[in-house]
């Protein structure tokens, strides 16, 4: 899968999360909430789950808790470098946002 091929920050974030930890499809969901503000359904995350699995970035246990595969691992590698080049200041940025 090439960087153009990642459909939207989603599978980013779902990759992100689950090389962290592993995590079953609802475990995905409540930490989406937590940055997003509310939770998205199940029509989105499963979909998002499949099209990974699909690909070989990610499989899951009998328990339905998804890890990354070695391939996912390095795909999200290489996303993770393609994001930090392109916000190479993202300390700069970060310093800007004001808490209400």
């Amino acid at each position: 899968m090439t960087r153009h091929e990642m459909k939207g920050f989603l599978s980013f974030l779902i990759m992100w999360f689950i090389y962290k930890k592993e995590m079953t499809g609802a475990e995905i969901a409540i930490e989406l909430e937590k940055r997003k503000g509310n939770k998205p359904s199940p029509g989105t995350i499963y979909p998002a789950l499949k099209d990974l699995k699909d690909k070989g970035l990610i499989k899951d246990d009998r328990d339905k808790k998804y890890s990354l595969t070695k391939k996912g691992e390095e795909e999200l590698d290489s996303h993770l470098k393609t994001f930090f080049d392109t916000f190479c200041d993202l300390d700069e940025m970060k310093s800007c946002c004001r808490k209400k």
